[in-house]
């Protein structure tokens, strides 16, 4: 017999370690070749390592949530023939766990305070004090009348004090004084289990659960962090009447031909942000601040960020400049069912030039996007609320949605960041020219 060691392997890219956020064996498991053992991850991809041979895990190396360093071993295999580690046997155990006399004078030692302990003397406490419980009596019966929501328990402050150091609520305590005033006995005799507590219809949850942050949301974290601490953002927000551009998309929807996919408001601001960075192509940019390089890109890859189950992906709609309307609603669509259900690939969710984010029908009135560097913009879409718009001498009702947007204000100034929008803006209130060429 031999053992087989698995060790991280190279994902390319320059990555010098992956995040292991999944293990599918354990210490004993026999597994056939090709069988999925770990997933791990890096820069929003997961991998799965497959078994290049047959045999019985004998270790595992790491946790869920490491990171672990390209080449390092992660999994060893116990596999018939020879393997490509040498087997290496556990010495014996050393003479040092055998029981040897210092530990029986240890032992002696030990008991030793046991029977001397009645023979310290200890000082005398008050016998009103009580025994205080480890932790604080909420366990309310099942019957008895409950103490109305809100109502402070009758106590003289001694009781409260005394209550207080025990680690006791007094709204779990019955009072037999008047007007269901807590007595000193009654404190006593519910330290001493002897009395029913009141019942509330408000129980407090003191409940704490701790979930270790791995995987993806670990790397949403460190990206958005480093976004903020880099970035110096700057927010426009301006509103957007969408009333024509509503109707145009319904009736595109109700005359579409049964290839074409269903429209969304997506494909109409992509369109309209492609016609805008033809007039401002540096938001169409990476900033490299170590090198202090700005480049700009022709093509519009435009990022566009999908809600999955295990977070927030940024799928990436590659020139979006030669697609079309129903081009770029087809890919929106594709891109987003690739990642909810975890088949989008590596180069699906790199590469993006400028970002579009959309809280869909709970956008809210206004929200704050953070870039998603190195990129230099990021367009945000809130929702669509009919509102009422003083136009000719009268208030009319119009489909009214608000563009909250961020840029890197090392790159974009106020100006030109507001002038973009506008660009957008105009656009999509005339929701015709999104049709021609930009």
């Amino acid at each position: 017999m031999g053992v087989h060691t698995i060790k991280m392997p190279d994902v390319g890219e320059g990555i010098t370690e992956a995040e292991i956020v999944e293990w599918n064996v354990s210490v004993g498991d026999t597994v056939r070749e090709d069988d999925v053992l770990a997933a791990v991850m890096t820069d929003k991809a997961t991998v799965e390592i497959p078994s290049p041979v047959e045999g019985k895990i004998v270790s595992i190396e790491g946790e869920v949530g490491q990171m672990t360093a390209v080449g390092s071993a992660i999994v060893s295999i116990e596999v018939e023939g020879a393997g490509n580690s040498p087997v290496e046997k556990a010495p014996p155990p050393p003479a040092a766990k055998e029981p040897p006399p210092v530990a029986e004078a240890s032992e002696e030692a030990a008991e030793a305070p046991v029977e001397a302990a009645p023979a310290k003397a200890e000082p005398a406490r008050p016998a009103a004090a009580g025994p205080a419980p480890a932790a604080p009596r909420r366990v309310p019966a099942t019957n008895g009348p409950p103490r109305p929501e809100g109502e402070r328990p009758l106590a003289a402050p001694s009781v409260r004090k005394r209550a207080m150091d025990a680690g006791i609520e007094l709204v779990y305590v019955r009072g037999s004084g008047p007007a269901g005033r807590i007595l000193s006995e009654d404190l006593d005799a519910y330290i001493a289990g002897k009395a029913e507590p009141v019942t509330s219809s408000f129980q407090p949850n003191n409940t704490i659960t701790e979930t270790k942050v791995i995987g993806l949301r670990r790397k949403i974290a460190e990206r958005l962090q480093d976004a903020k601490k880099r970035i110096p953002h700057i927010t426009y927000v301006d509103e957007v009447d969408m009333t024509e551009l509503e109707e145009l998309r319904h009736h595109l929807n109700e005359t579409r031909r049964p290839d074409q996919p269903k429209l969304t408001l997506l494909p109409f601001i992509m369109r309209a942000m492609v016609k805008a960075l033809r007039t401002y192509p540096k938001l169409s940019a990476h900033f490299d601040d170590e090198a202090g390089i700005l480049r700009e890109f022709g093509a519009a890859h435009i990022g566009m960020a999908v809600q999955t189950a295990n977070g927030l992906m940024v799928a990436v709609v590659r020139n979006a400049e030669a697609r079309d309307i129903w081009n770029l609603a087809e890919e929106a669509q594709r891109l987003a069912a690739a990642a909810r259900d975890g088949t989008i690939t590596r180069e699906e969710l790199t590469g993006s030039t400028i970002t579009l984010t959309s809280l869909g029908s709970i956008g809210g009135i206004v929200s704050t996007p953070v870039i998603n560097s190195p990129e230099v913009a990021i367009v945000g879409v809130n929702k669509i609320a009919m509102r009422p718009v003083y136009q000719d001498g009268a208030f009319v009702p119009r489909k009214i949605m608000n563009l909250s947007s961020s840029f890197d204000h090392r790159i974009v100034d106020g100006w030109d960041a507001a002038e973009f929008i506008q660009h957008i803006r105009r656009s999509l209130e005339t929701p015709a020219t999104l049709f021609m060429e930009p």
